[in-house]
Order: structure tokens, then C-alpha cells, then sequence
């Protein structure tokens, strides 16, 4: 799968068309300033070795916001507005009243892709069986992938090692370049 499909999406994406992901951390002390963000530029550094060394452009953006309902739905609605083809969301999966990130994007969500989350809650959870608690979500709203997943650097290296199993693929059918 993983080659075929990137060579794929670099018929379809290249250094001229770049794929767009957007980062957003949720997190009240980050967006305050009292802690520094390290779930996304965890991601970040997942989304550029998943395209390292191949010939796909890609346009990543970041945003910081706090745990707020109507702020993280205007965002997710101007990437998908926008073409962006996958945001990533970090932070607010628990279970505290202030995390709010999967109920919001279920609520936008055109579909869901619940096997990818289950699959990565199973398999961390066998160890840490906290790990079942989290509240991840994948999902898809018009042409644009939606991840939420833990804010946690180790949360954030655990999920995007599933997650970039089934990327490529993902973006080539939601894109026609491939079938499921």
C-alpha cells in the first residue's frame, strides 16, 4: 500500500500543488502562554518524515487555541472551506469539562472513521490502560481528513505512527486518484 499510494499522491500533489495540513493545538495554557505547545510540533515532525524524501509538496500550518467550542469549529470550517486536506488537532480528548476537541468535530463531521482510533486505543491500551480512555477521533468532512488525537508528545508519536499507515491512502480516495 504505502509506496503505491504515495506515488499516487505525487502524480496528484507535487511541489506546485502542494497537500495542505493544519495543525491546531487545543489547550488553554498554551494559547495563554503559560505552556509551550509540544503536541504540535510533534505532529509536524511526523507529517515531514512521512513526505521526506519524496518528490509531494506540503504546506503545513499551525494554530494555537484555547478550549473553546466556537473557536475550534470556525477553524475547522475554514480549512475545510479552504481545500485544506488534513487538519490535525492535539489536545482535549480526555475527559475533563474544558475537552471539547472530538465532540466539535463530530458534530461537523460529514462521516467517521472509527478503525483507525480503535485499532490505536487497543493497541497502546494492552500497556497503559488509560490509553482506553482517550476520546480520539477520525473523520472526514467534505474532501478534508480530520484527526484528533492526545496532546501528549508520547500520545502525539503513538497516533501519528498508526495514523501515516493509512494516510496516503486515505487522501488518494477522498481525492479520486485511488479507490477503497
Amino acid at each position: 500500500m504505502g509506496q503505491r499510494d504515495l506515488g499516487r499522491l505525487a502524480e496528484q500533489f507535487g511541489s506546485t500543488n502542494p497537500i495542505h495540513i493544519h495543525i491546531i493545538t487545543m489547550s488553554d495554557r498554551a494559547h495563554k502562554g503559560e505552556y509551550q505547545d509540544q503536541g504540535g510540533p510533534a505532529i509536524r515532525v511526523a507529517i515531514e518524515n512521512f513526505f521526506k524524501d519524496t518528490n509531494i509538496g506540503v504546506n503545513i500550518t499551525n494554530t494555537i487555541l484555547p478550549d473553546e467550542a466556537a473557536q475550534l469549529k470556525a477553524a475547522l470550517r475554514d480549512a475545510r472551506d479552504a481545500g485544506t486536506h488534513a487538519v490535525f488537532t492535539t489536545g482535549g480528548t480526555g475527559l475533563s469539562p474544558r475537552d471539547i476537541t472530538p465532540d466539535v468535530v463530530m458534530r461537523m463531521a460529514d462521516t467517521t472513521i472509527p478503525g483507525i482510533m480503535e485499532v490505536i486505543r487497543v493497541k497502546y491500551g494492552m500497556d497503559n490502560p488509560r490509553a482506553a480512555l482517550s476520546r480520539t477521533v477520525a473523520a472526514v468532512m467534505g474532501q478534508t481528513l480530520v484527526y484528533t488525537i492526545p496532546g501528549s508528545p508520547k500520545g502525539v508519536v503513538e497516533y501519528m505512527e498508526e495514523i501515516m499507515k493509512t494516510f496516503d491512502h486515505l487522501l488518494c480516495v477522498l481525492h479520486g486518484v485511488a479507490e477503497h
